[in-house]
């Protein structure tokens, strides 16, 4: 079977690719969540900003592939797959369990000796901000009623059975991957984070959110915007402006 560090064409999807030097956004899926998701990421940010979107095992074209269900574990694996791609700015981006598995990222990256140009963290309360969640435990109807509730998924692909009969092992492994992820104390990052968050976010509070400013020396910016756990589906273009804004002012390398 090929390995992740010799074929990363499996994990890296790049939909707009850019020239050389170009900034580079490592955006990370949310449970249940695919590579497809940030396309229309891409397409706003290129050419000034790559996408680098991650494509985890047991979804879509991968769907045969065991899934990963420690989020430490996930890190790891990522960080080995981008390792060809440190070569230029990286600034990574993370929704929901995508944010946790983010930081962890940006640990390795700065435990190898390099530094995330920034750390978007979206629609996930700070690692030290732990919460006693067992939806991953429940029935297939009762882990579907959540992912419904939180609307993260699209509505097609709920009201196909095949469809989700294919995707809910996925679901099930990222909810498991996500509720007990462990934060391991440690020191802070020095990359810059931005914290997004929705108003009226179920998994997230506001002060949750706040948390992540101690997860850095570096600058840390909160940005609160209406909406439950997927805000940033009507807030996109105020999303993208603030990542933009951010990276534009990151120094080249």
């Amino acid at each position: 079977m090929t390995s992740p560090e010799t074929d990363n064409g499996l994990w890296v999807r790049r939909f707009h690719p850019a020239p050389s030097g170009t900034m580079r956004l490592v955006c990370l899926p949310h449970a249940g969540g695919s590579a497809s998701f940030y396309f229309p990421v891409s397409r706003s940010l290129s050419p000034a900003v790559e996408v680098l979107a991650i494509q985890y095992p047991g979804r879509q074209d991968r769907r045969k592939e065991k899934c990963i269900d420690d989020l430490h574990e996930l890190a790891r694996v990522v960080h080995s797959v981008l390792r060809p791609w440190l070569d230029e700015p990286v600034a990574i981006f993370g929704h929901s369990m995508g944010a946790s598995l983010g930081f962890e990222l940006a640990r390795l990256i700065e435990q190898d000796g390099g530094s995330p140009a920034h750390l978007f963290a979206s629609g996930r309360r700070a690692p030290s901000c732990p919460r006693d969640e067992t939806v991953h435990l429940l029935d297939d109807e009762g882990l579907l009623a959540d992912v419904r509730k939180l609307s993260g998924t699209n509505a097609a692909i709920l009201g196909d059975q095949e469809l989700l009969r294919a995707a809910l092992p996925a679901i099930r492994s990222d909810y498991r991957a996500a509720e007990t992820y462990a934060y391991r104390p440690g020191p802070p990052l020095s990359c810059p984070i931005t914290a997004f968050t929705g108003d009226n976010d179920p998994k997230t509070t506001v002060d949750e959110a706040r948390a992540w400013s101690t997860h850095t020396t570096g600058p840390f910016d909160l940005k609160v915007y209406p909406g439950g756990h997927f805000f940033l589906a009507d807030q996109q273009a105020a999303l993208l402006r603030a990542i933009s804004t951010a990276l534009a002012a990151t120094p080249a390398r």
